[in-house]
């Protein structure tokens, strides 16, 4: 009997079509996109897989792939700690690793919800913020962006403070991170894949891309564009971040700045994989590598639920 992976996917083709076309070449698996409906309350997964890369649109597949997990499933990647991750968070995780990073200052929110009655909800902020040690720490220039958001999206370069309490103002609703801006002179987006492999790309992200969105990834037949040195680097540091955050599927950024490449952005957990931006070369190597980790945890039964306190309740063998 074949194990089942099911793919979860937004408007992409390139993908899903590959990888299914792909996978089901494997003797032993079978892999389609998931239908899911309704879901009782206890269920054994009918995917031995799951491979998620749309529920951060859609909030019933993340609830769908919570319980699925519970149900037995592996899924790519979890989604109990894609739920509560940041990129805040993932900042002070890099430092701790020993992993560079800008110099980088979470803020609180500029406004709240209705509900929030400011000298009564907030007694725990310190106001007014210490808005000189905040620059003295990051100096200028800056980024202004959101602690959780993603896509260039409400990211501003703020280069004194007028321009910094200008876009702070504007901020909304957004918890927002002050970042040290770091002048590159290289940049990189690596595909990790199963916490042990990586696709280090050239990435120019001032550039448009084809498809008119930000950032162009720079084609190379091989891995000799980059200092040997340095390219060991940021796999290391790939493969460090990635098992910390416990991705099997993530892209990680890196600006690279008088020999140091610093991590910019690494929480990516539904990163791009189209073949119009990666290009045939990089989509094909990042294909096959989610093919063959896909199909490995297809056969040897692993489970999402291992790091939970719950996780017997997950084993197949011990419902």
């Amino acid at each position: 009997m074949s194990e089942r992976i099911g793919l979860l996917v937004g408007w992409e083709q390139s993908f899903p079509e590959a990888f299914i076309e792909r996978c089901n070449k494997v003797p032993g698996v079978e892999a389609e996109l998931a239908k899911l409906g309704g879901t009782p309350e206890k269920f054994t997964s009918p995917y031995r897989v799951l491979i998620d890369r749309i529920s951060q649109e859609v909030k019933h597949y993340r609830f769908y792939l919570k319980a699925a997990a519970l149900g037995g499933a592996y899924c790519i990647n979890d989604p109990l700690w894609w739920s509560a991750d940041d990129k805040f968070f993932g900042y002070s995780l890099a430092s701790r690793l020993g992993v560079a990073v800008p110099r980088t200052m979470m803020l609180p929110q500029k406004d709240y919800v209705p509900g929030i009655i400011k000298d009564r909800s907030l007694r725990n902020l310190e106001y007014p913020l210490g808005w000189e040690q905040i620059v003295d720490y990051v100096r200028f220039p800056a980024i202004l962006k959101p602690a959780d958001g993603g896509g260039w999206k409400d990211v501003t370069v703020v280069r004194n403070a007028a321009e910094l309490l200008a876009a702070y103002d504007a901020s909304g609703l957004n918890v927002m991170t002050l970042q040290e801006f770091i002048d590159f002179e290289d940049y990189t987006r690596c595909m990790v894949v199963g916490q042990n492999d990586v696709v280090v790309m050239q990435y120019n992200p001032k550039l448009i891309g084809p498809t008119g969105l930000r950032g162009r990834y720079i084609q190379h037949d091989d891995d000799t564009w980059l200092d040997k040195k340095l390219y060991q680097r940021i796999v290391d540091d790939s493969i460090k971040l990635c098992r910390a955050l416990g991705y099997d599927m993530n892209s990680v950024e890196f600006a690279i700045k008088d020999g140091v490449p610093y991590a910019i952005d690494f929480t990516n957990p539904a990163p791009d994989m189209h073949i119009e931006h990666l290009g045939p070369r990089y989509f094909d190597l990042c294909i096959d590598l989610m093919v063959e980790f896909s199909t490995k945890v297809a056969k040897n039964g692993a489970r999402t639920a291992t790091r939970y306190p719950w996780a017997d309740l997950a084993d197949p063998a011990k419902r």
